[in-house]
Formats: structure tokens, sequence, C-alpha cells
């Protein structure tokens, strides 16, 4: 997860200006600053419980949404009027990538802390109806037992979400987990319908 934050963190930094909620190093100083926070609270495996870890982790995953959200916001009203990064297919596919990758990244963040109360709470105890089913869940005779959902497991909900624009193997059955899936599809069928669509345009 501190991997995925810190990539999340680069690429906000490579942004063009007009993309960015705030100027260059505001967003990452801040991601750094409460990922920080998360490590010092407890390093190593996350497993402590405590209401300012847990704020700690709510208050990075808004801001991992927020930027995402407002940078997607920012490259459709690009593309829709015709902004600087959309003069060439190169500099639009690179910067609707780099968007694209940044949400990705947010979502995966979003559904390892909010799933069944954050990686502390599922170090402890895993709820008998969880607001993400995996298969290992549904089908408990292909798991070990004990098993946890890891951080590479939301990437990979995230990932097949943001591709596949619908549930793959992970069923949302919380209405918080329904929603957020559904934003993310919407917001990657933008990114990637009207990047590839105007780059086509571009070139052709």
């Amino acid at each position: 997860m501190a991997g995925a934050v810190v990539a999340a963190m680069v690429l906000t930094i490579l942004l063009p200006d007009d993309l960015r909620l705030a100027p260059r190093w505001v967003l990452p100083a801040v991601e750094g600053l409460l990922l920080l926070a998360l490590i010092a609270g407890d390093p190593g495996r996350i497993s402590r419980r405590s209401a300012a870890l847990r704020t700690a982790s709510i208050a990075l995953v808004c801001v991992l949404a927020l930027s995402a959200v407002w940078s997607t916001v920012q490259l459709v009203d690009d593309l829709i009027h015709g902004g600087k990064e959309t003069g060439s297919a190169d500099s639009l596919l690179q910067t609707g990538g780099t968007v694209w990758v940044c949400t990705v990244l947010a979502f995966s963040v979003l559904y390892f802390e909010l799933d069944s109360g954050g990686a502390a709470a599922r170090a402890h105890h895993m709820p008998p109806t969880p607001a993400l089913a995996f298969p290992q869940q549904l089908n408990p005779g292909s798991n070990s037992s004990g098993w946890r959902p890891r951080y590479i497991d939301y990437l990979y909900l995230a990932l097949t979400n943001a591709t596949a624009f619908s549930p793959t193997d992970v069923m949302p059955m919380a209405p918080w987990a329904k929603i957020a899936m559904g934003v993310q599809s919407l917001v990657s069928l933008l990114i990637l319908g009207l990047v590839v669509a105007r780059a086509v345009n571009v070139l052709a």
C-alpha cells in the first residue's frame, strides 16, 4: 500500500499544472506526511487499531480520491474544450494514461482501507459478511485457513474494475462498495473513451 501511495505522489507531480488540484508539491507532501504517520504509528505489519491511525488512513484515502477525481474532471474538460494537452496524440495519451493510473491507485487504496474496517481490523477479525466478497470468501473450500485479503488483492480489484467497467471476481456486497465501484467504472470509461476518441481524431 505504501508503494502505491508513493507511486501516486510521483504521478501527481508529473501531471500538467492545470490538471492538479493544488500546486505541484502540496498534495504529494500531504500524502507523504499521512503515510509517514501511518508507518510510524504501526511499523511493519498493519495490525494496530487506534482512532488516530484510522483517522489518518481515511484522510489519506480522501486526499488520493479527491486528487484523482479532480484530475479526471479537468482532463474531461480539456478534451471537450480543447486544452493544450489535447493538441498532440503523444501528450494526450501520456496525460490520459497518468490520470487513469492515478485513479486505479486511488481506488485500490480506498478499497483496502474501507473493506471490513481496514487492514488493522481485518488482521484481528474477518466479518462473516464482508463489504467486498473475494472468491476465497465465496468458496471457502478454495482457500487456506485464516485467509485475509492483502493490498495486491485490492489493486487487482481496482485494475479489473477499471478495465472491465464491472465486477469480475470480487463482488460488492455493501452499498458503499457498489457506489465506489460504480463511480470508478464511470471515471475509467470517461477517461479511456474520451482519450482514445480524441487521440484518433488528432491522428486523423
